[in-house]
């Protein structure tokens, strides 16, 4: 089973009141969505591999540690994971960047794959998939179906909000992917959002509603 963490620094909840709140307008979103990711990404590297080399400071010679040169991706699900890539990027300005778009049918709440667009080197890397909500599970399933089909190996999921319902989805799913949120929110509602939450994150990002 994949493990579930919730990353509770305190400047990550504190970031995250501030788009839970529906006064927050659309600039602040997505500016702080971003910071958000950025924290997160810090915490959840803390485990990539290092090497020693050798340098020349201006006092002379030494071996110190540097990454090791692991290859990484971070893929959004559209639309809305779009609002966490840019704060990947500002700690992991050498990552490639695929995309997965999915939409969400408002009767069935099924989700529907429409575009892929992926590294060509995709099997080799440790890719983040990023999404602001982890609700029913059904969009990140199908988005971690679509990159095993194209080889990836290697996935953690990084979401700011998650359901209960939805990390249990993902991990009957996908025991080998780790999820990452910034809560564990207390439920869905009826119609299919998360409870507290912050609404629908893609119209927030973008002023679209």
């Amino acid at each position: 089973m994949g493990k579930f963490t919730v990353l509770n620094h305190p400047l990550i909840q504190h970031k995250l009141t501030i788009i839970r709140d529906k006064a927050t307008g659309t600039k602040v979103f997505r500016e702080v969505a971003n910071e958000i990711a950025e924290l997160m990404v810090y915490e959840i590297t803390r485990d990539l591999p290092l090497v020693d080399v050798e340098i020349e400071t201006p006092m002379g010679k030494t071996v110190q540690k540097q990454l090791s040169g692991k290859k990484l991706a971070v893929v959004p699900i559209l639309r809305a994971g779009l609002g966490m890539v840019d704060g990947v990027l500002q700690l992991i300005p050498a990552a490639k960047v695929g995309h997965i778009g999915m939409y969400r049918d408002e009767q069935t709440l099924e989700p529907h794959e429409y575009f892929v667009k992926m590294p060509p080197d995709i099997d080799q890397r440790d890719l983040f998939i990023v999404d602001p909500m982890l609700a029913t599970g059904g969009s990140a399933n199908m988005a971690i179906d679509a990159l095993k089909k194209r080889g990836a190996k290697n996935m953690r999921l990084v979401v700011l909000v998650a359901a209960p319902e939805g990390v249990k989805a993902v991990q009957e799913a996908h025991p080998d992917v780790d999820i990452y949120a910034a809560s564990l929110d207390e439920k869905l509602t009826d119609n299919g959002y998360i409870f507290p939450g912050l609404g629908d994150a893609g119209d927030r990002l973008f002023g679209t509603k």
